[in-house]
């Protein structure tokens, strides 16, 4: 059964009564190589982070299983969430023959993150190994599930994941792998950061897909680094301490970008008077008119540590 096949992908949608649902972001890979393509970048960058161990993947919204079939290929353990019953249905059809793929049918914002993993990895986490994430995202919700993934654990510590390689559109990676001072950088950018490296690994046509989307996609790799400890020396070593800071260093984040072409001075003024902050950024080697997107994660946490002292 050939997955990336146009009318097979039509035949099997059609033999239940299915249709790509626009509300879901459905949009199925057609093109062959580029599921393979995922599953390499996603399977190498779990055997960097870990070595000869067991490897488990999560992938959320599997649809029709192109990437799925791939990734079966590479990891001991594929565990698939898809919200769509009638999708999910055929997926259990499809996979019947695969012993290492499982199907999980649930709303992935509404899970509990962290037990999904202890509990669907359960084998593969007791042998030492790891579990990486993969996805082709809708892109109406890629933001939130990249942030639920990475907000789930606790703040101070790694994520417990070897890798998150992810499809997502274009202007989102270009923002997610921006760096500091550049166009694209935002918010999101210093948020991820604080947690994981990202980079771009290739870019996706919009002919890919079935139906074509209107924009084009990319996938990129977020690697989850040792947290705010690893990028800033000066973070408070008890975990109490350190997490309160860090939600210091997001609410200055946020409010940092909640009116872009503001200077840190008066973007930050509301909360903790343009003098303190003036002061923050001379000791830092800041201008005075700096604006937050001159600022990296690393530089985000040694001015909230100078505004909290």
């Amino acid at each position: 059964m050939d997955l990336c096949s146009p009318s097979e992908v039509k035949r099997l949608l059609e033999s239940r009564s299915l249709s790509p649902r626009k509300a879901l972001g459905q949009n199925f890979l057609i093109n062959p190589s580029v599921p393979l393509m995922i599953a390499e970048r996603s399977y190498e960058a779990a055997r960097a982070a870990s070595g000869d161990a067991p490897l488990g993947v999560l992938e959320i919204g599997p649809g029709v299983g192109a990437l799925t079939a791939r990734l079966a290929d590479f990891y001991d353990l594929v565990v698939a969430v898809e919200i769509d019953r009638g999708l999910a249905d055929l997926f259990t059809e499809t996979f019947a023959d695969h012993e290492n793929v499982e199907l999980v049918c649930e709303d992935f914002m509404k899970l509990d993150f962290p037990q999904l993993i202890s509990e669907s990895f359960s084998d593969i986490l007791a042998a030492g190994g790891s579990v990486s994430v993969c996805a082709n995202l809708p892109y109406y919700i890629t933001s939130p599930v990249i942030m639920k993934i990475l907000d789930s654990f606790p703040p101070c510590g790694r994520v417990p994941l070897a890798s998150i390689t992810v499809m997502i559109q274009t202007e989102v990676a270009n923002r997610l792998c921006a760096a500091a001072g550049s166009s694209d950088y935002g918010a999101i950018t210093a948020a991820v950061a604080l947690k994981a490296s990202v980079r771009k690994y290739f870019t996706v046509s919009p002919g890919s897909f079935y139906p074509p989307p209107k924009v084009t996609s990319s996938v990129i790799g977020i690697v989850p680094h040792g947290g705010i400890k690893e990028i800033f020396d000066g973070c408070p070593p008890g975990d109490p301490e350190c997490e309160s800071f860090f939600r210091s260093v997001t609410e200055v984040i946020s409010a940092s970008f909640a009116q872009r072409r503001k200077t840190l001075v008066n973007a930050l003024s509301s909360v903790y008077g343009k003098e303190k902050i003036r002061s923050a950024l001379s000791a830092l080697g800041f201008r005075e008119d700096v604006r937050g997107e001159k600022l990296s994660a690393a530089d985000f946490c040694k001015l909230t540590a100078e505004l909290t002292q």
